[in-house]
């Protein structure tokens, strides 16, 4: 018979050897992957005072990196150029129309969690900053000289926005999405997803003296993308 110290040496060799084996099925290697992105947004900003207004559409595209370490998360960097600002809402009332457009390049840091081998079910979440290049504004009126329109109803509404150029040339933001991905094989796969972003800094010229204490662009976008896995 073996002695009980040979016994315990033995099974104390098998639990190692099975934890082992375990862990070498489980072990995940690193997963790097390049991709493009391209879609479209529906921004507005969040003026105090408020302003009637709709969502204006844009457009997005970018370059994306993700890097995954363990098995259910990783993280992802972007460069996009996206299109956001605000389109006034006269309510079918009034024959007017206006849209600002302010061109940025965003650079958002993501945290990547998700589910699912060849079908991803995935959320993504973290900050992002803008950097603005350009404004443009659309008018079927002369928004410089409101009081030469007879019919204009600048008493019924918040006009002050019109003349302000874009005071921050940075923004600042939190971004939140959710989305899908399929493989099509070991290195290449689509998504698609939907971003909510929310800017912590303001558009225009804002605070306590100012004509408005607050306006903070959001958007949401939606996109769809293509990912090379190069490691």
């Amino acid at each position: 018979m073996r002695p009980p110290l040979i016994k315990s040496a033995l099974v104390l060799m098998t639990v190692f050897g099975m934890s082992g084996t375990s862990f070498s099925q489980t072990h995940y290697s690193s997963n790097v992957s390049v991709g493009v992105k391209g879609g479209v947004d529906l921004s507005r900003v969040s003026f105090t005072p408020s302003v009637k207004q709709s969502f204006a559409m844009g457009g997005n595209a970018g370059v994306t990196f993700r890097y995954i370490e363990e098995n259910h998360f990783g993280l992802i960097a972007e460069v996009n150029f996206e299109q956001r600002g605000w389109k006034e809402d006269f309510e079918g009332k009034y024959p007017y129309e206006y849209t600002r457009t302010l061109n940025y390049v965003q650079i958002p840091f993501l945290a990547h969690i998700y589910f699912g081998r060849r079908g991803r079910f995935f959320f993504n979440a973290g900050p992002e900053i803008g950097f603005m290049i350009g404004e443009s504004t659309k008018a079927n009126f002369d928004y410089n000289n409101i009081s030469s329109i007879p019919d204009f109803p600048a008493s019924l509404r918040t006009t002050y926005q019109y003349q302000m150029a874009a005071e921050n040339k940075v923004d600042f933001g939190i971004s939140a999405g959710l989305g899908g991905e399929f493989s099509i094989n070991k290195r290449n796969a689509i998504y698609i997803e939907g971003r909510f972003y929310y800017g912590l800094g303001n558009v225009l010229k804002s605070g306590r003296t100012e004509n408005f204490r607050g306006s903070n662009s959001m958007s949401i976008m939606a996109s769809i993308g293509y990912w090379i896995r190069i490691k």
